[in-house]
């Protein structure tokens, strides 16, 4: 078949179709695809760098009533294991951050049902007064609208609070697949498709830098994955002129080592070539959304080096914690030095970066390990 018309329409930044988008997905030959998407990548970023960070997730508590299949690491309120990180802890975690080069905290769930406005507020507060210079990424559309609910208030009066106390930014965690069907079936307790998107409309209102990310590889079709990324596309058309809205997209394939989901239904592994795949369609439809990012966490730095070439231009954080998807399996491990030498030896200029995608230069406890392409 020959897809030259919707290649042409892509390069020039048009918005595809769900049926086309679904077309280019289940026929199109790979290697046209990453050669389409590199080239919109290029119109983004016509340099050679390649973008990354240093960041520590410190997760709140495990304590959570989403009722998610696919995660481990979640507890019941009266379980065995339940924790809630004190401060502390946190100032431990920051301090060690701090020490090697970090500058911000993805701080995230669980939906603890006892915990509501004032507990996040005062966390952040409490966060900033101690580490001013310390950047929240915080919580999710999923923890705004169970806050909302808790507290009966309007999303933009929960964002608006908690960007008083110290809120930097929104990851777009909780997104899985945006699609009720597959919701209801693997996270159940958590906002639906309407209140993610709705969350996430107000946050860009009120100017705030997100992200969106896919989660992809269990349940959905393929029809649904393509949905998934028109809802974020869509979105991100309708926000303020002004406003920096989706700053990045990055999908990541369903880890499914010990988890309830894994356990109900056969789960073939996403393959890097199906990975691959998903990043260059990622980069063709979403042509808005400027920075498509490769989860070196989930597939391995070989695989995210591919993808630099099919559309990718930013590997995420070094991750000096993350508990989440390591539960289910994701075991791979960079430092700094390690991030850098994947990006040259790919053949691209590592540039660290901060959240909102502002190029920064190297603390000095990084510097003395900067990888130079060869």
């Amino acid at each position: 078949m020959n897809f030259d018309r919707i290649y042409d329409r892509a390069l020039n930044l048009e918005p595809l179709s769900l049926e086309e988008g679904v077309l280019l997905y289940n026929q199109a030959p790979i290697s046209e695809l990453m050669v389409i998407a590199w080239l919109i990548r290029q119109k983004f970023h016509p340099d050679n760098t390649v973008t990354w960070m240093i960041d520590r997730n410190i997760n709140i508590t495990n304590i959570c009533i989403s009722g998610c299949k696919f995660c481990n690491f979640h507890r019941k309120v009266n379980g065995e294991e339940t924790y809630t990180t004190t401060f502390e802890d946190y100032k431990t975690k920051i301090d060690e951050m701090l020490q090697l080069g970090g500058n911000q905290l993805l701080i995230q769930g669980g939906m603890h049902p006892g915990y509501g406005l004032s507990f996040y507020s005062d966390l952040f507060s409490r966060l900033k007064s101690e580490y001013p210079q310390v950047r929240l990424h915080a919580l999710g559309p999923p923890e705004i609208v169970h806050i909302a609910r808790k507290e009966r208030m309007s999303y933009h009066d929960v964002l608006q609070k908690l960007i008083e106390s110290g809120l930097d930014s929104l990851p777009g965690a909780g997104a899985e697949i945006l699609c009720d069907r597959v919701r209801k079936e693997i996270s159940p307790g958590k906002a639906r498709t309407s209140e993610w998107l709705d969350v996430m409309a107000e946050a860009h209102r009120l100017g705030m830098v997100t992200s969106a990310t896919m989660m992809f590889g269990h349940i959905e079709t393929i029809s649904e994955r393509v949905a998934h990324l028109i809802h974020i596309r869509d979105l991100q058309s309708r926000k303020p002129t002004s406003a920096p809205g989706f700053m990045a997209f990055i999908p990541w394939p369903f880890m499914s080592e010990g988890t309830e989901l894994g356990k109900m239904i056969k789960v073939s592994p996403v393959l890097p070539v199906e990975y691959l795949r998903t990043i260059a369609i990622s980069r063709i439809l979403l042509n808005n959304i400027e920075n498509i990012q490769a989860s070196w966490l989930t597939v391995g730095k070989e695989t995210a080096q591919v993808c630099l070439h099919g559309g990718a231009n930013d590997l995420g954080s070094i991750m000096i914690e993350e508990n989440v998807v390591s539960s289910a399996g994701a075991s791979f491990k960079l430092s700094s030095y390690e991030m850098q030498r994947t990006i040259a030896e790919a053949g691209f200029q590592p540039q660290l970066r901060t959240q909102d995608y502002r190029f920064i230069g190297l603390p000095p406890v990084v510097e003395k390990y900067m990888a130079v392409p060869e």
